[in-house]
């Protein structure tokens, strides 16, 4: 049922006009109209501003944004749902003197940028426009509305080119001057029934990073680092006679000693910018943006100095939540990456990268990390928003899969060229995106009402499995992607893995079905939670049947024991000869890392949890390639898509899929803050905590805090001269597990408490 203020704006949504203008495609349109009060501005009560768009938006009251918000309405599953905005305006309107100037910068964003990789050139659409109602109630109770109509005026704006992939140009001699007159009509393509209120907080500014060297390369070519990869854009300021042209090319590393741009394959990623010749002109390119550390200058007038310009970090509003450090200052980097690296790759929707001609959901990417993120940042709304885009997209799937990527903007009916790879069946760890996102929202935020609402997409993706399951009850038929990235698959085919793709399939859709079940039976669908139970049973049985014996699983391989291992395919007594097998093949490879996307989130876990911490250890700590540690040796300062996106000798890898940010791998970073660190919800939401921290070789100390929806949870441990020292702060009146490293447990309920052993 909808709420009255949810129901109101709808309806005042729908007595507005989606207006939209014919320009050049390349070109950013600019919206606007005034108008008079019917009282006095200081008469004003209270003033609301409805608006949303197809496209993305900037939307101004006398010049000046009413909100910090970027690439509004956002990216979601637009022929389903199109969220709107709400912001307060009143202090704008009320502060202002004479007639009210309302305008809106409109640009193409998701809904018709030429998206996805292989020049797919996805669009949602053709029209971009804007829909708004501003709502205005006077002191004695009056109201006024204004609304988008054919009425207002549109023309060309400063903006003459504008991609998300390609990056943007602006021509300053245009702001001194009325752009080109277009005829205001209205637009065909806004189904009302598809408005929703935004879930999440959008899209914001963050950190503003100086650079850190300004140099000229080998070729004669102006190089800029700003000392980290990030996503966003450079905002400058120059003077210069008028037409003068700077351009900026940005790229995450260096290759020989030039800016690399072979992995954003058809992605330009620059940005022009025209002086006026009238003093100093600002450039802030906010219709794209790009993932970088260092950005190449041309035609720069004068001497370039570090005063000159500055990198904008942009991302979705995520609060921060933990703070973690350690003994080693590699571990502590391997954290800052990932934090990074989701900041980046949260921008609307989850990506996989932020820098090349892709920048799309895909869910396996998700599927793995969501824990890690959910420690990091509260991204309970966040990834509501976009499990909602999941349940979408399967519910309107012909075989109700979940794809690869949410929101599917690569489906047949929206892209120029075809892409065969996508038109698969579902993909095991990818499609499980569906039960295993909400599972990690689940522990952390123990939101009951929130999962309700993810279990029809659990249900959904559990049953487009079924049909595809084998007489054998094992799902081992057509291709999967499966433990993709696996460090020993060749360049080329990041997909030929060593894990069998049944065994990783079957014991994914195991964990899926199993945690199905148990949210069915903690909403109360007893019937439901029968047939998932049953379901998991025979699952677990012909995987058990098919691929454990003699003490080996199917392909003998690191990520199929620690499937098989945290899923909970084995008896108790199996773990211990899976793990100490596991163990073995670690150490056999010198504790390199063997695993891909599907095994990684857990090699650590099954050893630390089974008697092989010490193993755990070196994997982690180990600095060869592959590594979680060798790309901080190379200085990566964000999670890289492959073990080894940069070569020893400092080239980039040969494969044509190639990203320097993409927290995928970065998954352990959950191991850590949980088990070395020590903190781990006993009950979802932390209702009940559990402090366990299991101190390793290599790592002295360690701390970690964590902002729970209980408060704040603080865990330090030190071993001093064969003593270990434990520290906890718990919530008052939460109920916390201590358990100390020599096996004894402690119940303490609130407070601070000091541990030996």
């Amino acid at each position: 049922m909808l709420t009255s203020t949810v129901a109101d704006d709808l309806a005042s949504l729908r007595g507005a006009a989606f207006i939209t203008a014919d320009a050049d495609r390349d070109t950013a349109v600019a919206f606007r109209t005034t108008a008079q009060l019917d009282q006095a501005r200081s008469e004003v009560s209270s003033a609301v501003v409805l608006s949303t768009g197809l496209g993305i938006y900037e939307l101004s009251l006398d010049g000046a944004a009413v909100s910090d918000d970027l690439f509004a309405p956002g990216w979601t599953s637009y022929e389903w749902r199109l969220q709107y905005q709400r912001y307060d305006v009143t202090e704008q309107v009320r502060g202002g003197e004479g007639d009210l100037a309302i305008s809106a910068l409109v640009g193409n964003g998701w809904y018709r940028g030429d998206f996805g990789f292989g020049r797919a050139n996805s669009n949602y659409g053709e029209e971009i426009g804007l829909l708004a109602v501003l709502q205005i109630t006077f002191r004695d109770g009056a109201t006024q509305q204004i609304a988008t109509s054919t009425e207002w005026e549109a023309s060309t704006s400063d903006v003459v080119e504008h991609s998300i992939y390609h990056g943007q140009r602006i021509d300053a001699r245009l702001r001194s001057q009325p752009g080109t007159a277009l005829s205001v009509r209205e637009g065909t393509e806004l189904d009302r029934d598809r408005l929703t209120p935004q879930i999440a907080e959008g899209v914001r500014r963050h950190e503003v990073i100086a650079p850190e060297k300004i140099w000229t390369s080998p070729a004669g070519k102006t190089l800029v680092d700003f000392g980290q990869n990030l996503v966003g854009w450079v905002r400058l300021r120059a003077s210069g006679p008028a037409g003068t042209e700077i351009v900026l090319r940005h790229a995450e590393v260096l290759e020989n000693d030039e800016l690399g741009v072979r992995p954003l394959r058809s992605a330009r990623a620059t940005d022009t910018f025209v002086l006026s010749g009238e003093g100093v002109d600002e450039f802030e390119p906010t219709l794209t943006f790009h993932g970088f550390r260092y950005a190449e200058v041309t035609g720069w007038p004068g001497e370039l100095t570090p005063e000159d310009l500055e990198a904008v970090v942009v991302h979705s509003a995520i609060r921060p939540t933990f703070d973690f450090e350690c003994s080693e200052p590699l571990v502590n980097q391997l954290v800052h990456n990932s934090v990074w690296g989701q900041k980046g790759n949260f921008l609307a929707v989850p990506t996989d990268c932020p820098q090349r001609d892709e920048r799309l959901g895909w869910t396996g990417d998700i599927a793995a990390y969501a824990a890690t993120s959910a420690f990091q940042f509260d991204v309970a709304d966040f990834l509501h928003n976009w499990l909602l885009d999941l349940a979408e997209e399967g519910k309107h799937d012909e075989h109700g899969y979940v794809p690869v990527i949410v929101p599917n903007n690569l489906k047949p009916n929206l892209i120029q060229k075809p892409l065969p790879f996508l038109d698969m069946a579902a993909q095991a760890v990818w499609a499980d995106a569906a039960a295993w996102v909400p599972e990690a929202l689940w522990n952390a935020y123990g939101d009951r009402d929130r999962l309700a609402e993810h279990y029809p997409g659990m249900v959904g993706h559990v049953e487009s499995v079924i049909p595809l399951l084998s007489e054998s009850g094992l799902w081992d038929q057509g291709f999967q992607l499966a433990d993709w990235l696996d460090p020993d698959a060749p360049p080329d085919d990041p997909a030929a893995a060593k894990a069998d793709t049944g065994v990783v399939a079957t014991a994914s859709f195991y964990r899926s079905v199993a945690f199905t079940a148990a949210t069915a039976r903690e909403l109360g669908l007893d019937a439901d939670a029968e047939r998932w139970e049953a379901l998991a049973q025979r699952l677990r049985s012909a995987f058990r049947e098919h691929y454990v014996a003699g003490q080996r699983v199917t392909s003998d391989c690191a990520t199929v024991y620690a499937l098989a291992i945290c899923f909970g395919l084995l008896e108790p007594e199996e773990n211990v000869w899976a793990a100490a097998r596991l163990a073995e093949l670690v150490a056999e490879r010198d504790y390199r890392v063997t695993t891909g996307f599907a095994g990684t989130p857990f090699v650590t876990w099954a050893l630390s949890e089974h008697g092989h911490a010490d193993v755990a250890y070196k994997l982690l700590l180990e600095r060869g390639c592959p590594s979680w540690l060798y790309p901080i040796t190379m200085g990566a300062t964000t999670i890289w898509e492959r073990w080894d996106s940069m070569l020893p000798d400092g080239t980039i890898n040969p494969g044509e899929m190639t990203s320097f940010n993409h927290y995928a791998l970065g998954a352990v970073a959950d191991w850590i803050y949980q088990v070395v660190g020590g903190i781990r919800p006993a009950e979802p939401g932390y209702r009940r905590i559990r402090i366990q921290p299991v101190p390793g070789a290599g790592i002295a100390w360690a701390r970690v805090g964590y902002d729970a929806r209980v408060g704040r949870i603080e865990s330090s441990w030190r071993r001093t001269d064969g003593e270990f020292t434990l520290e906890v702060s718990i919530p008052e009146g939460v109920p916390a597990d201590v358990v100390l490293p020599d096996g004894t447990t402690h119940e303490v309920t609130g407070g601070t408490h000091t541990f030996t052993a």
